[in-house]
């Protein structure tokens, strides 16, 4: 038995499929995007995908949320879901729910030269735990602890820890934040919304308006696409800051986490806004914020640190998570 049905199951987009496993080669049978804000319960998408079809007996799913036992309740959907419901449902002889930056990490084995871009190569020997982070909808944290032989994926919920403001404009930024909402965390400041957040606010900061024409781009599409899209061509100076920004913001938030995992063996960056933003993410003022952490920049400047290219990495560590669990039961 080597099929199985995997999920990467986000606030904006959710992906399912079926996929062979052999070892730590996946190869993709059957998939499936489906807009996640257009059903009201993931069962019934997930219906929708299953049909008529053979259905695998092993299943897994990444969900952005924190899996509490074997139930999800999502953070940016109001989605409710429970793996023993799925289970009897669908008939499935197991599932299992894993958080979807724990999923992304279960995915690192999967991945090839090409689906990763490296920021800083680091220490020839770098060995030891390592850690993921992913701006997207939310801001997603997993850490992978080093037994010595193998890593082990483990979910956090980092992204909701507190934000603290480094200069005079991110103290500006947080009272800012303080009078819409009761807890700034940094998935308040890194995320498509911490991006729309810092976009406003920088308009206010700098007693400018947005002209027509984006406010137009920004009413018809995606928001925080229409901001990028404006900066990396250099149409507006305030979203060229807006991103400049959030650039910085990411890389001092990777670098809080990498000293809190103590991620040796790597820093990877998931998620679907950094592949969008390679020159940026290339230009140094990510790498400079991830290393300004005063006494310990040797520490960090000796972590690889890589952006992951392949946005089906959760769905392939769903996959393999399902078979490692599959042979552990056979």
């Amino acid at each position: 038995m080597n099929r199985f049905l995997a999920g990467d199951i986000g606030g904006t987009k959710t992906r399912l499929a079926v996929i062979e496993v052999n070892g730590a080669q996946v190869r993709i049978e059957r998939e499936t995007g489906y807009p996640s804000r257009d059903y009201a319960a993931f069962e019934v998408l997930l219906d929708d995908f299953l049909g008529d079809a053979e259905i695998p007996s092993h299943a897994a799913f990444g969900i952005a949320g924190p899996v509490e036992g074997r139930v999800v309740q999502t953070t940016n959907l109001p989605w409710r879901i429970d793996a023993d419901a799925l289970q009897q449902q669908f008939g499935f002889a197991h599932c299992t729910l894993l958080n979807d930056l724990e999923a992304t990490a279960y995915g690192l084995p999967t991945l090839g030269a090409d689906d990763v871009l490296t920021l800083q190569a680091g220490a020839p020997n770098a060995c030891g735990n390592a850690a993921v982070i992913a701006a997207g909808t939310g801001l997603g944290e997993a850490g992978l602890f080093w037994d010595g032989q193998q890593h082990h994926p483990f979910a956090t919920e980092g992204g909701h820890a507190s934000f603290s403001p480094g200069d005079e404009l991110e103290i500006a930024l947080l009272r800012y934040l303080q009078q819409r909402h009761r807890h700034i965390s940094w998935e308040r400041v890194v995320s498509g919304m911490g991006l729309l957040s810092l976009h406003e606010f920088l308009r206010s900061y700098r007693l400018t308006t947005a002209p027509q024409w984006l406010i137009e781009e920004m009413k018809s599409g995606d928001m925080a696409a229409a901001i990028t899209n404006a900066a990396l061509s250099g149409r507006d100076e305030i979203c060229a800051e807006t991103l400049d920004w959030f650039v910085r913001l990411y890389g001092t938030e990777a670098g809080n986490l990498a000293l809190k995992v103590m991620s040796r063996g790597g820093l990877y960056l998931g998620g679907g806004i950094a592949p969008k933003i390679l020159p940026l993410l290339q230009g140094g003022a990510f790498l400079e914020a991830f290393l300004n952490k005063g006494r310990m920049r040797p520490l960090l400047e000796a972590m690889p640190v890589k952006v992951i290219l392949n946005d089906r990495a959760a769905l392939f560590g769903s996959a393999l998570r399902a078979a490692q669990l599959a042979d552990g039961a056979a």
